[in-house]
């Protein structure tokens, strides 16, 4: 049995995880903002930079997903500000706890998002990458850079730059499959942007993968190994669900809708799993259909 402490734990990949690890008898701690209501809990308190360190006394593991979602809401100047400080200041109050350990924990396992690269076009990227020019990209390299503490006290740190994660429960295609079933669906803007995608099943093998693999530290792309168009995205979610996908979205009501968030739905990341693949990892849903059956 490992103790492992999670952050972000009551979100759609948290919670995941979280059974996941208990299902195999790890014990894990859910770090909450609130009062802890349970014996699994810890309280931390990102903003005011604060965390029951005591509690993780004893952890082998930290994993970081905490974030306020970059699409629940439009982003006014107040709300970019949230995106950022709750990546930022909650991962910076994790790799000092951790550092600050008398035992420290032998990996953290941080959250980033292939929003790192920005838009690249139609180019296959990898994590050997640059950061990309744009809002997102400058949020993830604080977001990485907030790490140091724990990377300069040895901890092993690993950097899982997320994808769009193909689930019904939450997230960007969770908010697809009720348009989709409903006959509303439709490519956006042009569709030729590519979405770099991963089943939430995949999604947890490979953070089970990072914790356990100790060759593997700095950035790891999670998303399936062939990104694909928002083209194909709509073909396959009609086929999947047996409905017609005609009801495209121009790319000036996107950016009438959504304001400045529309450049990132409307972007294109090719990214790749390069550092996953060479490791050994083996995707159960590679393909985009597989991925959308399974969710």
């Amino acid at each position: 049995m490992t103790r492992i402490a999670v952050a972000g734990a009551s979100g759609l990949i948290g919670s995941a995880l979280v059974r996941s690890l208990a299902a195999d008898g790890h014990e894990v701690l859910r770090l909450v903002r609130r009062a802890p209501r349970a014996a699994d809990e810890v309280r931390w308190d990102p903003k005011g930079r604060e965390v029951d360190a005591a509690r993780l006394v004893g952890c082998e593991a930290i994993v970081n997903l905490a974030g306020a979602g970059v699409g629940d809401h439009r982003w006014t100047a107040a709300y970019k500000q949230e995106i950022r400080d709750s990546r930022v200041l909650g991962t910076t109050v994790l790799a000092e706890a951790a550092a600050a350990l008398p035992e420290p924990p032998r990996v953290l396992l941080n959250g980033s998002a292939v929003g790192y690269y920005g838009d690249t076009g139609a180019r296959a990227v990898d994590e050997s990458a640059a950061a990309g020019d744009g809002f997102l990209p400058g949020v993830c390299v604080e977001w990485e850079a907030a790490t140091a503490p724990a990377h300069q006290a040895g901890i092993r740190t690993v950097l899982a730059r997320t994808g769009l994660v193909v689930s019904r429960d939450g997230g960007a295609w969770g908010k697809l499959f009720p348009l989709f079933k409903a006959g509303l669906g439709g490519r956006l803007g042009d569709g030729r942007q590519y979405w770099s995608y991963i089943a939430l099943h995949d999604h947890v093998a490979a953070l089970r993968h990072l914790l356990d693999t100790e060759s593997l530290a700095g950035p790891v792309n999670l998303t399936a190994p062939h990104p694909a168009t928002n083209r194909e995205v709509t073909a396959a979610m009609g086929r999947v669900l047996r409905r017609p996908a005609l009801f495209p979205v121009p790319a000036p009501v996107l950016r009438t809708v959504l304001g400045e968030m529309a450049g990132d739905v409307l972007g294109s990341t090719r990214a790749v799993p390069t550092r996953l693949l060479e490791s050994g990892f083996d995707f159960a849903f590679p393909g985009l259909e597989d991925a959308i059956r399974a969710a």
